[in-house]
């Protein structure tokens, strides 16, 4: 097991994983921001990778790719974050979130080397179906790199067993069908789902798409071993988008953030390392 996913997450309850998009608005601001969430108590971080086509996500997340795309990142130079993240004290876990098309691109010998290089944790495909990640399975194995997975409330009993049972770092659990975004309340369907997969899953179970309101995280902590929450926060992001740009007002807009993140997750009641 990666280490950094012994340590921060495996066992582990309360969990919060906030995705951030990388280089949104700028890649000094992405660094600062999973310092920050981590500092707020993060058990891990999702890295985005900015997609012209992102067919899971919303237009909170859409937006972000675009203005991330225009800045010229990409999936080397977003890989290429996360030693400055370390530099800057970041010691969670940091899982890569990406479509398959730009892997294909990159190769995945490439991939791999960037991943010993620059000490990322995790990888997390969404458009990568389970019955066509072997490949990607043994090589993430190989590189102690965990394959997050992913499971759906349509997903079958055959299947959620054999998604679990290779599971690693944490299963993804989609509360809903669709793209991300917010929502204003979690009914009974999405905690009978939840409690199907902790039935069959060996590792922590984690539950994104729509979480954005302490009212949610109080909803869904009996449940599930933590929450995914990236909309909610991307949304933070781009209403301080101007201000994260201008380097006298960049630290005042990541305490608003903050401000947002820490009440988000005040219903966890975890001890966190405020600063």
């Amino acid at each position: 097991m990666n280490k950094r996913f012994k340590e921060h997450v495996d066992g582990k309850k309360d969990l919060f994983i906030p995705f951030i998009t990388a280089g949104d608005p700028n890649p000094e601001s992405t660094i600062d921001l999973a310092i920050m969430l981590q500092e707020e108590g993060a058990n891990a971080i999702e890295l985005g990778i900015p997609y012209s086509d992102p067919l899971a996500d919303g237009p909170v997340i859409q937006r972000a790719s675009e203005r991330a795309l225009k800045n010229g990142m990409s999936l080397e130079k977003a890989m290429d974050l996360v030693p400055k993240m370390r530099e800057k004290g970041l010691q969670i876990p940091v899982i890569i979130f990406t479509y398959y098309n730009l892997l294909l691109q990159l190769g995945e010998e490439r991939f791999f080397a960037l991943v010993r290089k620059n000490n990322v944790d995790g990888l997390l495909v969404p458009d990568l179906p389970y019955e066509e990640s072997e490949e990607w399975r043994e090589s993430c194995e190989k590189n102690e790199t965990a394959l997050i997975s992913l499971v759906a409330p349509t997903t079958s009993e055959e299947r959620l067993k054999k998604i679990a049972n290779e599971a690693t770092g944490f299963l993804y659990c989609v509360s809903s069908l669709g793209v991300t975004g917010t929502r204003s309340h979690f009914g009974s369907p999405v905690f009978t789902f939840l409690e199907r997969v902790k039935k069959h899953s060996n590792v922590p179970v984690a539950v994104g798409f729509g979480v954005s309101s302490p009212e949610h995280v109080k909803e869904l902590k009996d449940y599930c071993d933590g929450v995914i929450v990236g909309s909610a926060i991307i949304r933070q992001v781009e209403s301080q988008v101007d201000a994260l740009q201008n380097k006298e007002l960049q630290k005042d807009a990541i305490e608003q953030i903050r401000a947002y993140v820490r009440d988000l997750v005040a219903p966890f009641e975890k001890s966190k390392i405020h600063s």
